[in-house]
């Protein structure tokens, strides 16, 4: 505002003439007036115009939102087809999303949905899994593996899984039903496994600095796991029977998807990973290719040679994921030393049981 009065001044008065007299001229400030309205509705007319896009938006995100009739939210071809499903990051069921909350990866719902989708569609004719994942939950990849049994069992189609760089532990577990597997010659698999993650015991720390901790519990494991008590032995048989139930679990699946003696699965499954080749050599996987290898195989072994491979992939087709899914956002301030220590600490004392190979994440 001081510029603009200066401005003002300098336009709308003369220097003094000898007499000491300045003249006033009205004309310059009407034409500064004139440009202060000016911009004033160049602003209301940017804004008008920014509501009217973001009402565009939402109306034709609408119309998509009320003319889809699948529960998942896909278009389907009107043809025969074999479905491209994409497993890729962490089986979850805490789906990730960016900073605008819009979802990103792997949806754990959206993906159980659409096989719903596609055991009641009959223009499906298969399924390919398209699988690049470290693992994830237990409870979330054997409620994918069930899912996918349930399409083989209800339909009697194929369901291929096409490995990409890793398919690990959760990524294998889903892997072992299908009706073949064919991993790239660069894919890391195996790491056949159970994990509760890393449990931290800071008590002689506390110790060493003078601090006392006093956990109420109802029994004496009640709080077991605490980063702050000793573990004991008791408490670490019990930890490990989770573990082993859980373990005999994926065994016992790998065994039968590929038809292996169980025994056999047992000396191979020691968490280790292995590659394409090795993973070949020990029957875990049928060929090694990539992904339109996997589909031509698909299409010649069950003479499938006339349908298209449709890609469905999860779509955000709300009016906040339409508006911001393309918007980048830079990454935060990394953090501090200690408070990185102790996020970590906080994840990992969550111990949540997880066919996860640890070394992919």
């Amino acid at each position: 505002m001081d510029e603009e009065k200066r401005q003002i001044n300098e336009t709308m008065f003369s220097e003094p003439d000898q007499n000491g007299v300045r003249f006033y001229s009205m004309d310059a400030k009407k034409t500064l007036d004139k440009k202060s309205r000016t911009k004033k509705a160049l602003i209301i007319f940017g804004i008008v115009v920014l509501v009217f896009v973001i009402l565009g938006v939402a109306c034709s995100r609408l119309d998509i939102d009320s003319s889809s009739s699948s529960s998942s939210g896909n278009a389907y071809p009107d043809d025969s087809y074999i479905a491209k499903l994409s497993i890729e990051g962490t089986i979850s069921s805490d789906n990730a999303s960016d900073y605008f909350g819009t979802p990103v990866g792997y949806q754990h719902q959206w993906t159980l949905d659409t096989i719903d989708d596609l055991i009641n569609d009959e223009n499906n004719q298969g399924i390919i899994l398209f699988v690049n994942s470290p693992g994830g939950g237990v409870y979330e990849s054997d409620e994918l593996y069930f899912k996918i049994k349930e399409y083989q069992e209800q339909t009697g189609r194929p369901v291929y899984s096409s490995m990409g760089t890793m398919a690990a532990s959760g990524g294998y577990y889903i892997s072992a039903p299908c009706n073949k597997i064919i991993a790239n010659r660069n894919c890391w698999t195996g790491s056949i496994g159970v994990t509760m993650g890393t449990l931290f015991d800071f008590s002689e720390l506390l110790e060493r600095y003078g601090v006392k901790t006093n956990t109420i519990t109802s029994g004496a494991n009640k709080a077991m796991g605490s980063s702050v008590e000793s573990m004991t032995e008791e408490q670490k048989q019990i930890f490990q029977s989770l573990v082993d139930e859980a373990y005999e679990q994926f065994v016992g699946l790998v065994a039968e998807g590929r038809h292996m003696d169980i025994e056999k699965v047992r000396q191979i499954a020691d968490g280790r990973i292995y590659t394409a080749k090795q993973a070949l050599s020990l029957g875990l996987i049928d060929k090694i290719g990539t992904f339109d290898e996997a589909a031509a195989d698909m299409k010649k072994t069950y003479k499938l040679e006339d349908c298209e491979v449709a890609d469905l992939s999860y779509q955000d087709v709300s009016f906040f994921g339409s508006l911001f899914g393309k918007v980048n956002v830079p990454k935060m301030a990394s953090k501090g030393d200690v408070a990185a220590i102790l996020e970590l600490v906080e994840q990992e004392n969550q111990f949540p049981v997880s066919y996860m190979c640890e070394a992919l994440q």
